[in-house]
């Protein structure tokens, strides 16, 4: 067997797992894609192990070594990911990873103590939250 034939099965499934995570939004596709990805370096360490092999007279299997600690990686990366992806979905409603921002983002704050160069009052009352609004109009009475 050439090594050629596991070395390009290997570079297409890396290239397919790459456009997955690149071009996916939901992110049990995106933790598909990685485990894709992982599968080909899998791939290329048992093909080139099993071709270093032919030509050393001692053989070490590292290769086939490697891709053992690999798949055990890629078992707890999967585990703790759907993880973390079914605890985000149940809190949050979607797994669209656009969708998804850091809580603080989320929640932006106005200050009101002129820090940032301005008097302190919002003329748009669309920008400014509950809190701030229930404020001003107790400042204003």
């Amino acid at each position: 067997m050439h090594l050629a034939y596991p070395a390009v099965l290997s570079v297409l499934l890396f290239c397919t797992g790459l456009y997955g995570v690149l071009a996916r939004r939901n992110a049990i596709l995106v933790l598909m894609s990685v485990e894709l990805m992982l599968n080909a370096v899998n791939l290329n360490l048992v093909a080139f192990d099993v071709w270093l092999s032919r030509a050393a007279e001692e053989t070490l299997h590292s290769g086939q070594a490697l891709t053992l600690f690999t798949i055990a990686i890629a078992a707890a990366e999967i585990g703790i990911g759907l993880a973390i992806v079914l605890a985000v979905h149940r809190n949050r409603g979607t797994a669209d990873i656009d969708k998804l921002r850091d809580t603080a983002e989320g929640h932006e704050s106005h200050p009101t103590d002129g820090s940032d160069g301005s008097d302190g009052s919002d003329s748009d009352a669309r920008t400014a939250g509950p809190a701030d609004r229930a404020g001003k109009a107790e400042a204003t009475a």
